[in-house]
């Protein structure tokens, strides 16, 4: 060998050859608008791509909204915007964990598309979920195989459904709805109810899972006007009496890693319902000082920002993966 070529084998001897490997590229966080169909419909989201090393799979989570007209964000338009699933978004974030949020029916870009909204039913949000869940797995920056699901209030219901149909990781259940929707609702209302309203709401939910017609004879005529216009109606009437008949204990998957919070400050699910479902979960829910939406008890309902106890719990939790 040569005297240039021993010297060269020296140097590189000497230096490594992990120094002449160039360090991988990272990419940076990045969103990305997502679509996809089920029902025959196209439902529309965001893709939240955390800062990664590239080529490597990330691990994910499908963020699932509360009850009613809740878009991508988590806003109500134009009266409650929490972003709280945006703002979830931004915390998985932190832990290398990327998303994906989308308008349910009914919201956003989402939008009816075309379909009656009294033909839906519990089953068909169900169904739309478990696409989106697919949807996210089969993403090439993700790892299919590490894909969770946070559901919040009627969303945490939607992650133990979806829970049974795909293969999820893991769950976090953010004040899931862990009562049958009217007995939820129920609870909801009776402390601003008298004595004879509550009476007459207890038999008019009795009336309906018997498939009577409604008597809202001995009932305050504000009382009244909400049920029929709100809960009642004709449009809601498919959607009400589906999302009536799940009883969330009974779907619970124990075994499945699960996070299960409830709020000390919330009135909408109070800790007092939640341990029907952590025994059915086999686990023990985790009580954080916030209110429905996960702020600090006070805070206005618009305020864009999660409690410290919450990021706190999800990061634990993650941590534990």
């Amino acid at each position: 060998m040569s005297l240039t070529a021993l010297l060269t084998a020296a140097v590189l001897a000497l230096s490594g050859t992990t120094a002449l490997v160039p360090a991988p590229a990272t990419v940076p966080a990045t969103d990305r608008d997502v679509q996809f169909v089920s029902d025959g419909v196209t439902a529309y989201g965001t893709l939240h791509l955390p800062a990664h090393r590239a080529g490597k799979r990330l691990p994910a989570a499908l963020l699932l909204p509360g009850s009613g007209p809740t878009d991508r964000d988590g806003n109500e338009l134009p009266t409650a915007t929490p972003a709280t699933l945006k703002l979830l978004a931004t915390t998985l974030d932190q832990d290398g964990v990327a998303t994906l949020r989308f308008d349910k029916y009914g919201t956003g870009r989402t939008g009816l598309g075309g379909l009656d909204p009294a033909t839906l039913d519990f089953d068909t949000f169900t169904r739309q979920a478990t696409a989106a869940f697919e949807t996210l797995a089969h993403q090439p920056e993700i790892d299919r195989h590490d894909v969770s699901i946070v559901g919040h209030s009627e969303g945490g219901l939607q992650a133990l459904l979806v829970a049974r149909r795909a293969p999820v990781k893991s769950l976090m259940l953010l004040a899931p709805q862990d009562l049958r929707l009217l007995d939820l609702l129920k609870l909801q209302l009776d402390a601003q109810l008298t004595p004879a309203d509550q009476t007459a709401f207890a038999r008019v939910i009795t009336d309906f899972r018997a498939g009577r017609a409604l008597d809202y004879t001995g009932m305050s005529p504000q009382l009244a006007t909400f049920l029929q216009q709100s809960i009642f109606n004709h449009a809601n009437l498919n959607f009400v009496r589906s999302d009536d008949a799940v009883y969330p204990p009974a779907v619970a998957r124990p075994g499945l890693r699960t996070l299960l919070t409830c709020g000390t400050a919330d009135t909408q699910v109070p800790c007092a319902t939640t341990p029907a479902l952590a025994k059915a979960l086999h686990i023990r829910p985790t009580a954080l000082p916030v209110d429905h939406f996960q702020h600090a008890p006070g805070t206005p309902v618009n305020d864009q920002v999660l409690d410290p106890s919450v990021v706190a719990a999800l990061k634990n939790f993650l941590e534990h993966r």
